[in-house]
């Protein structure tokens, strides 16, 4: 299991970015009334934003870079690390990682590159990061983490579409010899693949005529090969299955429990998926913070997008201690431990 921790490494400011263009949930017709209804109390998830045509992740995590670092300040000449977690880049290649280091005018002195990971993105982005800060003593990186999922939808796959939102978020991160260590817990297990897929597209399965032939695969759900494919049943299993023990696993790493955390911030799946985890777990209600309601499933972007949309201004005016817990498409999953001493953290910015 890879536990491990990271030290000298601190979060100095969050930040997030989400489309201006609502829908809701409750407007979905391709379901009955009643589905709908059924489906909302379900998922928990009302709204969603919804990024437009032109508007890549990219753009979104740009935005976050931008009011973050003006926020904090930072001369962009110190920033020697970015990274980009996300699977909806602007192209195949180059890595967009590249193209916002020129974009947000970094030197070219900083090095940048893609991670390609979705629900367990921000986790395993931290370590990531982190990690290479840590062992170089490089000073100052950025984190940008997001998606747009909804570009790979089929508005006719009810178990799909009204799922998921876009957002883009950036994290601000300093090498500091006084900060307390993060902790990790990072897990995958690629025999589910087949579980959250967009399956053609890629070198395995390149696109042709035949990928965007729709199938009716059960009553409503509609979709064809470019858009993503979810068996819900089979992520819901893994979820209850693997997320409870790796954070129990944590726990016993950092001999923490969950008295000893101040919020948990679960990556935003479906309000069944995650009630289910946090009673799994025993952690008092009050404690889980939620953006479903409004923003949906923002994949690699839900956990710094809740953090910003529920805790900003305990972010900004004292100490905490967080558990943050990403899961899904992969399948890859992971926990980290870690606290927060009065960081950065603007309000959500809508483009």
């Amino acid at each position: 299991m890879a536990l491990f921790s990271i030290k000298n490494i601190r979060i100095s400011g969050v930040a997030a970015c989400v489309p201006k263009h609502e829908e809701s949930n409750y407007d979905y017709n391709w379901i009955s009334e009643t589905e709908r209804k059924m489906l909302v109390k379900t998922i928990g998830i009302e709204k969603r934003r919804i990024a437009s045509e032109k508007t890549t992740t990219a753009d979104m995590c740009y935005e976050a870079a931008v009011k973050l670092l003006e926020e904090l300040n930072w001369n962009k000449n110190d920033i020697e690390a970015l990274v980009f977690v996300s699977q909806s880049p602007d192209y195949f290649l180059p890595a967009s990682s590249v193209l916002l280091q020129d974009r947000l005018k970094l030197p070219k002195t900083t090095l940048a590159f893609d991670v390609n990971l979705g629900c367990s993105g921000y986790a395993y982005g931290l370590s990531v990061i982190s990690g290479l800060m840590s062992s170089t003593g490089l000073k100052k990186g950025l984190l940008l983490a997001g998606d747009k999922s909804t570009s790979s939808l089929n508005p006719k796959d009810k178990s799909s579409y009204p799922l998921f939102g876009d957002a883009g978020t950036a994290t601000a991160i300093e090498y500091d010899t006084y900060s307390s260590k993060m902790d990790f817990n990072l897990q995958s297990d690629g025999s589910g693949h087949q579980a959250i897929i967009i399956p053609h597209g890629g070198m395995r399965n390149p696109v042709t005529e035949e990928s965007y032939q729709e199938e009716e695969i059960e009553k409503g759900i509609v979709r064809h090969k470019r858009n993503l494919a979810l068996d819900g049943l089979e992520v819901f299993n893994f979820s209850l299955r693997e997320v409870a023990p790796n954070i129990k696993k944590l726990y016993e790493y950092n001999s923490t429990s969950n008295d000893d955390y101040d919020y948990f911030l679960f990556h935003q799946a479906n309000l069944l998926m995650n009630e289910s985890i946090r009673k799994k777990l025993k952690i008092e209600p009050e404690k889980v913070l939620y953006t479903l309601k409004n923003f949906g499933n923002t994949s690699s972007a839900s956990i710094p997008l809740t953090m910003v949309s529920e805790i900003n201004t305990q972010l900004k005016t004292e100490p905490l201690s967080l558990l943050l817990c990403g899961f899904g498409v992969g399948l890859s999953w992971g926990s980290v431990a870690l606290k927060t001493n009065k960081i950065a953290c603007p309000q959500i910015i809508e483009i």
